[in-house]
């Protein structure tokens, strides 16, 4: 982690009004340089430093201020940090096992997005890129459990 996300993370709740409380640098400190993370996964992080009504508030007001952002999952979600922390980029969801796989901003795909919205005269401020399927594994599994009914 570097300084300069801390010192970001500590200008955006500052600017807003809030506070930089030990249990929202705790949780910010969580997300920097992971995977994205359910709930339940930074709660097994945190291990006790910081309580689930906790991390549910702070997930909802670092979410509101841009700090986050969900990465949807059938009716279920994972969240990350904000391309104001981290590069832009688009993900690859399994619908199955919930595994996110990155991918890395494209020149191919940002223009895609920019044509489409040029088509519809929308003025886009932000995207968001998910594709869902199924990862290699539970491809495998699904096409063994097609084959078998």
């Amino acid at each position: 982690m570097s300084d300069q996300q801390t010192s970001l993370f500590r200008t955006i709740l500052s600017d807003a009004g809030y506070r930089v409380t030990n249990a929202r640098l705790e949780l910010f400190h969580l997300l920097v340089g992971t995977k994205p993370l359910s709930i339940q996964d930074i709660l097994s992080k945190a291990s006790g430093s910081i309580d689930r009504v906790g991390v549910y508030r702070n997930v909802e007001l670092f979410e509101t201020l841009g700090i986050i952002r969900r990465i949807t999952i059938g009716w279920k979600y994972k969240i990350e940090l904000s391309d104001a922390f981290t590069p832009h980029h688009h993900h690859l969801v399994c619908i199955t096992c919930g595994n996110v796989a990155d991918i890395k901003a494209d020149e191919k795909i940002e223009q895609f997005i920019h044509e489409v919205a040029k088509s519809y005269r929308f003025r886009p401020i932000g995207h968001q890129f998910e594709v869902e399927g199924y990862c290699q594994l539970c491809s495998k599994e699904n096409a063994l459990y097609q084959a078998i009914r």
